[in-house]
């Protein structure tokens, strides 16, 4: 969808305040249309009946509401729904609905592809092509927020999509903000995830913006040897300095750190690996969240098996730490990030 009107959504917590004051409007105007948009699940202006006809009018011709199309919309047998997204530029990112019990959450997508490198992850194998705007997130939650009957809400978030939050604090910040204020979706801090493949720099912009929001660290080797290999990236970081600045994230948030463990058969879920891992985090008042991989068309990785991951997972409860191995969901429809993109762009004529 390619327009020459500006996004509402990148507006909305910028300038629109000033755009209303420019024609001559009240400013609880803008209370109405966020109210629209963020509560009432409005999908276009004319359904906003309560602000005056001209204005919804006057809106119409400065602003779209929406900025992408949806070029699959995927639903698994679990309940998990995935959405493949065209941008206004032709770039695709990917956004997911999971349903488990009472909890509806959200998984957002943060850039266009990733520039980490990880070397079994879909996102990143072409690249990082630009970060998202916040109105390009926010239009994620609203979509997925409308895939929920009128008495669900979305009750959690997690960046842990299509790229790297942390390299994107920016807008990934006020996106949040937007999603746990009363006035936007409401949806508590203490239920908002940002997963990070580990930066120090953002690690501490994030903790100077006192967010208090749950951080959750992917660390997917135990050393630096093999992270150097799994995760590139970490060859300008290294271990050290991510355990140091997570730890001081901790202290001055109080909130519980997540370490995510991807396990990749023969790769890094040997039970020698996992007690080098047990000694690398013990006495962290942290969850290790243990991911079975996922597999990537095209990619030599392997899912383990049950028995290599209830190994793993003893060494690690043995040891004193709480784990947590996270349930496969939406695997039949490519639910892991960048899948459902990649196949999108194979499948598309040349």
């Amino acid at each position: 969808m390619k327009t020459n009107l500006d996004h509402l959504l990148d507006a909305l917590e910028t300038n629109l305040p000033d755009w209303f004051a420019a024609e001559g409007l009240p400013p609880f105007r803008v209370g109405q249309l966020r109210k629209w948009l963020y509560q009432r699940r409005a999908s276009g202006f004319d359904e906003m009946t309560d602000l005056p006809k001209q204005v919804r009018a006057r809106l119409g011709e400065c602003f779209q509401v929406w900025s992408m199309t949806v070029v699959k919309h995927s639903v698994s047998p679990d309940g998990t729904e995935k959405m493949l997204l065209q941008l206004h530029d032709g770039g695709q990112i990917e956004c997911v609905l999971l349903r488990e019990g009472h909890r509806r959450t959200i998984c957002l997508s943060s850039q266009v592809g990733c520039a980490m490198g990880c070397v079994f992850c879909a996102s990143g194998l072409d690249g990082v092509q630009r970060n998202l705007t916040s109105g390009e997130m926010v239009e994620q939650m609203l979509l997925l927020q409308r895939l929920l009957p009128d008495d669900e809400r979305l009750s959690h978030i997690v960046m842990m999509g299509m790229g790297e939050p942390l390299a994107n604090l920016k807008n990934v910040l006020p996106t949040l903000d937007a999603a746990c204020r009363e006035d936007g979706l409401g949806i508590s801090a203490r239920r908002v995830t940002i997963s990070t493949v580990g930066l120090p720099a953002g690690m501490q912009e994030l903790r100077r913006a006192q967010t208090n929001y749950n951080l959750a660290v992917s660390l997917h080797a135990p050393d630096d040897a093999l992270r150097n290999q799994l995760v590139p990236v970490n060859q300008r970081t290294g271990l050290h300095d991510i355990l140091r600045e997570a730890d001081q994230y901790f202290e001055a948030s109080g909130r519980r750190l997540t370490f995510e463990y991807v396990l990749l058969a023969g790769v890094n879920d040997s039970t020698a690996q996992a007690e080098h891992l047990a000694t690398l985090l013990k006495g962290r008042p942290a969850l290790i969240n243990l991911i079975p991989y996922n597999r990537v068309e095209g990619l030599p990785y392997q899912t383990p098996t049950s028995a290599a991951v209830r190994r793993f997972r003893d060494v690690l409860e043995q040891a004193g730490l709480q784990v947590r191995c996270r349930q496969r969901k939406g695997d039949k429809i490519n639910a892991a990030c960048g899948q459902l993109r990649r196949a999108s762009t194979k499948e598309a004529p040349q």
